[in-house]
């Protein structure tokens, strides 16, 4: 008997999707990134169900996508290196000249511990912000984040155990100037009640890749604009579950 994949029902539920939606934002991702699918609501039944085990790499890309976490962490079995990784030019995979970039992130042999180039990985999130309704004191806001970059595009989602204000991010990469945007839901029984925040960030990538520093703007408690710093900072380059239970935990101050 098929186990039921309880990983992938409970993302897509946290996501507020039925599957009807969620094969359609499968589909827009394929089309985003020049691979079409074909996802339907009948294969994301099949999926939550046990009965397709391992999707095939076009879908793979985008569950990790649109969830913003890796394959594994949504209940699959982890996909053979062909399927993520061609040195070859033809789906192959040569252990002559191991891969970096996602192959790095999914615990295959790599060069570099944080290639360069390619964000991938667990980082430390850390801005801060000044909270008028605490007497302009200065806060700051921490969490482990999972990022995971598909081509130029790099979708950041915080670990549920590093902090009770789940984080989100959508960016882009040009370079290494990265921008995109930003979103909070603050915690239900924290100072701010549950209130959604939400807004834009652009950062600089230092030439390592290890380390991403800039600015987030977004709106205040009294709808004026506010600014202030934010940086990203490289901690392991695995996304593979054992990574992300060690981090799954609020960072230190």
């Amino acid at each position: 008997m098929a186990t039921p994949n309880s990983a992938l029902r409970a993302t897509r539920m946290g996501l507020l999707m039925s599957q009807d939606d969620f094969a359609r934002a499968l589909r827009e991702a394929g089309q985003r990134a020049g691979e079409p699918n074909d996802a339907s609501k009948r294969l994301v039944q099949r999926w939550e169900a046990g009965i397709s085990l391992s999707p095939r790499p076009a879908y793979a890309r985008a569950l990790e996508t649109i969830t913003g976490l890796p394959i594994e962490a949504l209940g699959f079995a982890l996909a053979v290196p062909q399927a993520r990784v061609s040195s070859d030019g033809n789906g192959g995979y040569d252990l002559d000249n191991p891969p970096t970039g996602i192959a790095a992130v999914h615990g295959m042999p790599t060069t570099q511990p944080a290639p360069r180039g390619n964000y991938s990985g667990i980082w430390l999130s850390r801005y801060e912000y000044v909270s008028s309704s605490r007497d302009n004191q200065v806060f700051t806001g921490l969490h482990h984040v999972v990022i995971l970059q598909h081509a130029n595009r790099l979708t950041v989602r915080s670990l549920p155990g590093s902090s009770d204000s789940p984080l989100t991010m959508d960016l882009t990469a040009d370079g290494n100037v990265v921008t995109g945007t930003w979103v909070e839901q603050t915690a239900e029984e924290g100072h701010y009640r549950g209130a959604r925040y939400h807004g834009a960030v652009q950062l600089l990538g230092e030439p390592t890749g290890r380390r991403l520093t800039g600015k987030w703007v977004g709106f205040g408690t009294e709808m004026d604009v506010n600014t202030g710093p934010w940086e990203l900072i490289f901690h392991d380059a695995s996304t593979n579950k054992a990574s992300m239970d060690r981090y799954n935990r609020p960072p230190s101050a």
